[in-house]
């Protein structure tokens, strides 16, 4: 096996791009979701999940070094206009895009907590607020809410982070294959599912990653440990592009036949650079 691809989201919940290499620290990879915006009506950081317009625009940071002082982005708004993160305009141009109030923010220490708490709720109905989260129809179970690290009952992503629970997530040529194969009426795209990289897998049916579980593998220079597969939300049903709508029968398959999970979530053992082509060992 090896590294496939490697995706570089600079802003939560923007697409972002393929790259060539990376750094993995402690706390993920390094430049990956570095921004965020913040619901200036309702409070709190927000990805996709409440602000689904968020998925249709993209970001590129403009320092290809990734450890730089320079974090600028830019952003590119779905009818194709450019804006950077260091633009005066920035905060009105993505609100007016977005439909919501919205200013964009930079990760702050993980001291700062108020900076990381959930903003107000959808709905005072606690079951209704998370069926509109996971995207889940009345009839289908909600995830095992007790996998997720407990800190993220109280605050949008680990304070210091804006990733939604774990560092990193990893999906495999074979999941995209299978999903496809599974959903022949459906635009199967890696693009909606947000990996941060993706390990190409070779002939290997169905979805492999599922049984990495507790396992660590080295990827490059670096070392993961895999933590267990990764529960879908509404996000794998929005609209991305033009060419690639929203499509709910995706989540209804994932739910349906995959035990709610697509990819697994792992997490840093040994900082390190990774490319692509870089072999892709269990240890």
């Amino acid at each position: 096996m090896k590294i496939h691809q490697i995706w570089l989201h600079p802003v939560k919940s923007m697409e972002g791009a393929t790259v060539e290499w990376c750094d993995l620290d402690e706390l993920g990879m390094v430049g990956d979701r570095i921004w965020a915006v913040r619901d200036t009506e309702k409070g709190g950081i927000r990805g996709a999940k409440k602000i689904g317009g968020l998925m249709r625009l993209s970001a590129r940071r403009l320092d290809d070094s990734l450890r730089g002082s320079n974090d600028v982005v830019r952003i590119t708004l779905p009818d194709g206009r450019e804006i950077r993160s260091d633009a005066a305009s920035v905060n009105d141009v993505l609100s007016a895009a977005l439909g919501t109030s919205v200013t964009l923010e930079h990760l702050r220490p993980a001291e700062d907590l108020d900076h990381y708490r959930r903003g107000a709720p959808d709905s005072d109905d606690i079951m209704a607020e998370l069926r509109g989260v996971f995207g889940r129809e009345e009839s289908e179970p909600l995830p095992d809410l007790s996998q997720f690290p407990p800190v993220v009952m109280e605050f949008e992503s680990p304070p210091g982070t804006y990733y939604d629970c774990w560092p990193l997530m990893v999906m495999t040529t074979s999941a995209l294959r299978s999903l496809a194969a599974a959903l022949p009426d459906s635009h199967v795209d890696v693009r909606r599912f947000r990996p941060n990289f993706v390990i190409d897998t070779g002939d290997e049916p169905g979805h492999p990653e599922f049984s990495w579980t507790g396992r660590r593998a080295k990827v490059g220079e670096a070392e993961i440990e895999f933590i267990g597969p990764c529960p879908r939300c509404v996000m794998v049903t929005r609209a991305v592009a033009d060419d690639l709508p929203e499509d709910r029968a995706v989540l209804r398959h994932i739910v349906r036949d995959l035990d709610q999970n697509v990819g697994v979530y792992a997490r840093v053992v040994k900082p390190g650079r990774l490319r692509t082509t870089d072999p892709f060992t269990f240890l």
